[in-house]
């Protein structure tokens, strides 16, 4: 079975959360259709091919007018109020689970440096920039975070915690903050550990000589999974974006595409 691009159910979604095109100083050709310059942007996003290289006749717009949209939508902060909706709608079904969250993060190479890029420790100092991920108890990405590879894990942590949004449960009220947080031994410190309690957040990172990564990481393999669900979308598995706001953009987006397979799993 062929898979749509944008399925109804997710063009719904975005479509309200689009701003108002901007008003022409001077008459030209008509604005692109928004919904196939979403198509191209997911098309690029899925597949990592070149702006330059998108087929203009299957979405009727080139690369340049799509990446354009991209950056006029992430300047106007649609990806994340896709991702609050998302995961609204989640909570309410009940398949946002606070009980426990996990934190990790994954390097990725920059092909043409730009703002928080840096060299990366693990692949020979190459420029690199990270991904930082916290999600729930079953993987949902709940808020994401760009950094350069060499920034350590354990600085992400609390901008991570504080940025997760309050996300509608089933009672009707919004909640936050998970009962407890997983974390590998990069995030293992006594300021994180009491942070993390101030915060009302059970700390359940692994000590070095202390605790057993195999007994903690029951849970946390979750988040990993979900790291490598990020890179099955290929423009996520390189860094090609010069401009790290667009980049991040990508970033968000992508967590939005999971969130919608786990509403839909049949058609996205």
């Amino acid at each position: 079975m062929v898979r749509e691009l944008v399925p109804d159910a997710f063009w719904q979604r975005v479509a309200p959360l689009l701003p108002p095109p901007r008003p022409k100083k001077k008459p030209g050709r008509p604005r692109a259709d928004d919904r196939a310059a979403l198509e191209a942007i997911v098309f690029v996003l899925r597949s990592g091919i070149p702006w330059e290289m998108l087929p203009r006749k299957q979405f009727g717009l080139s690369g340049m007018t799509a990446w354009r949209r991209l950056e006029e939508w992430t300047r106007a902060g649609v990806w994340e109020a896709l991702q609050q909706r998302l995961l609204d709608e989640l909570g309410l079904r009940g398949k946002v689970d606070f009980s426990r969250a996990s934190i990790d993060s994954a390097s990725v190479r920059a092909s043409k440096r730009g703002p928080f890029t840096g060299p990366n420790p693990t692949d020979r100092a190459k420029a690199g920039s990270k991904h930082h991920l916290l999600v729930e108890a079953h993987g949902l990405p709940l808020t994401e975070s760009v950094t350069a590879a060499n920034v350590h894990d354990t600085h992400e942590l609390f901008p991570l915690v504080d940025s997760v949004p309050a996300v509608r449960m089933p009672s009707g009220q919004r909640r936050r903050r998970p009962g407890k947080l997983h974390g590998d031994k990069a995030y293992a410190s006594r300021k994180n550990r009491r942070g993390l309690r101030l915060r009302g957040i059970a700390p359940r990172i692994a000590r070095p000589g202390v605790e057993s990564k195999e007994r903690l990481g029951r849970y946390r393999w979750v988040v990993e999974r979900t790291l490598a669900w990020k890179n099955q979308l290929r423009r996520l598995r390189v860094r090609d974006e010069r401009r790290d706001d667009v980049h991040f953009g990508f970033l968000v987006l992508g967590c939005c595409v999971m969130l919608l397979r786990r509403l839909y799993p049949d058609i996205c």
